[in-house]
């Protein structure tokens, strides 16, 4: 525990030398009466004088330690990492909740499978930062960048299906995720899109705005179609994917979908700087309490008892 203390103000030390000159020259001077046959009084007396002098200057030398400031100084050093900056992007729209996609639970809706294995995919992500933007009629940022899993995780799990509309608004969504990303100072800026469906029409956002500002970004887009090849335009995400420098894929199953995303797990990574602190510990308070006790002990015995 005390490997590596030293002291802020060691030279306060010398500030003992007054106490032992004060000691040796400021006798204190008591009026005395002499009794007679007193012998028997001799060793009580000499003990208690004794245990006076030890509490007195343990007191002192304690009381000393303390203001020369002992201390431990720890650097705490933060390794270097390899990590992403990745935006999930969840499609919540109605048609997310068909049934059937994973064939070992087939009562089981699109969007409960996909938010079972998106947990997977994030708790895996040590030295990640992720967010999250789901999308339906319109988009919304459910999580700002972040490296605590726990809380991503948990807002995972409050996400449910139509909480942003029936529809698919799926460049709408690529502009979310921009916005979440452009603020990165990562070198590797990523989104995963997943979809079941179709574009809506009449989005605000056309598509080759959305990959303008992904492209404007750097942000490259792993778009995910979920479901039966003809549910969701495969051509658009393959166009998303060739223009933003990703790569499209498709997933029939649970099975596959968890496939993907080990494949994602493949991709480029970017630096997370060395950081490093010094901790310190100070241990003042524990000479501090003990020459106050011993005294608090002196000045007791000395004046309520009358020991000498």
């Amino acid at each position: 525990m005390f490997d590596g203390l030293y002291f802020e103000f060691p030279k306060i030390v010398f500030v003992i030398g007054f106490f032992i000159a004060c000691e040796s020259l400021c006798k204190m001077r008591l009026s005395s009466i002499y009794f007679p046959h007193t012998t028997q009084f001799t060793k009580k007396t000499m003990a208690q004088s004794k245990l006076l002098f030890i509490l007195k200057w343990l007191g002192i030398v304690m009381m000393i330690l303390a203001l020369m400031s002992p201390v431990k100084d720890e650097e705490v050093m933060l390794d270097p990492q390899e990590g992403y900056d990745i935006a999930l992007v969840l499609d919540v729209s109605q048609s997310m909740s068909a049934q059937g996609f994973d064939p070992n639970n087939p009562r089981a809706n699109r969007f409960d499978v996909v938010k079972s294995i998106v947990g997977d995919f994030i708790k895996e992500r040590n030295n990640d930062n992720l967010g999250l933007v789901v999308f339906g009629l319109y988009s919304f940022v459910a999580s700002p960048l972040t490296y605590d899993q726990k809380i991503l995780s948990r807002i995972l799990k409050q996400l449910y299906i139509g909480m942003a509309g029936r529809y698919t608004a799926l460049y709408e969504a690529i502009a979310q995720s921009v916005n979440l990303l452009k603020d990165s100072k990562a070198k590797s800026k990523i989104a995963i899109l997943l979809t079941d469906g179709h574009n809506t029409s009449g989005g605000k956002i056309p598509l080759d705005i959305a990959i303008e500002l992904a492209k404007k970004e750097g942000v490259k887009i792993y778009p995910i179609g979920i479901g039966a090849r003809g549910e969701y335009n495969a051509e658009v995400l393959n166009t998303i994917a060739k223009e933003t420098g990703g790569v499209a894929f498709g997933a029939h199953s649970a099975e596959q979908l968890k496939e993907v995303y080990l494949k994602i797990d493949e991709l480029e990574k970017s630096e997370i700087e060395r950081e490093s602190y010094n901790y310190l510990h100070y241990y003042y308070l524990y000479p501090l309490f003990l020459g106050f006790l011993s005294l608090l002990a002196f000045v007791y015995l000395r004046n309520k008892k009358g020991w000498l």
